[in-house]
């Protein structure tokens, strides 16, 4: 998948997301890696963004995934920080700890350097959890980016954005 999403089109999606998020009185948390904080910028660049948007953690550290999201040191050594696994408890860590009713987690390899033959430059994983009641619906997709670094961190705030707006 290219990374070709503009400014304009990730401002258009935090629009989607403001609008759907306000309409439901729900709240979102944001727990990012590759995207260092970058989902939660486009958030708080809209104007109202506190009144569906509570703030999230730059976990870029194994350390930190640990700290503040409660990632498993065992699920962080069998899997490694890219991963599924990683970034379901990523999204539920940021629900549980930070709060809000709606989370996104992102942990990818944006280079230039990091890449592996099994986790190649561009590979991006993702995970949306949200409150339903006493449940927790989570998912979690792996998307793989093409360009530098900045293409691909652009590209995974898209999708993040994106995939916040599936139900």
């Amino acid at each position: 998948m290219s990374g070709t999403c503009n400014d304009e089109q990730i401002d258009r999606l935090v629009g989607r997301l403001a609008d759907d998020l306000s309409r439901r009185g729900q709240l979102l948390v944001t727990a990012e890696s590759c995207t260092g904080g970058w989902i939660a910028k486009v958030c708080t660049d809209r104007p109202g963004s506190s009144g569906w948007f509570l703030g999230g953690a730059v976990v870029y550290s194994n350390d930190f995934k640990v700290r503040l999201l409660g990632v498993s040191p065992d699920t962080l050594d069998r899997e490694g920080a890219v991963s599924e696994a990683v970034v379901r408890e990523m999204a539920r860590g940021a629900l549980e700890r930070l709060g809000g009713d709606l989370s996104v987690a992102v942990s990818g390899v944006a280079g230039p350097d990091g890449g592996t033959a099994e986790k190649p430059l561009g590979t991006v994983w993702f995970a949306w959890a949200r409150r339903d009641g006493h449940r927790l619906e989570l998912r979690a997709r792996q998307q793989s980016f093409t360009g530098n670094r900045d293409a691909v961190r652009r590209a995974a705030v898209a999708c993040a954005l994106r995939g916040l707006l599936e139900d």
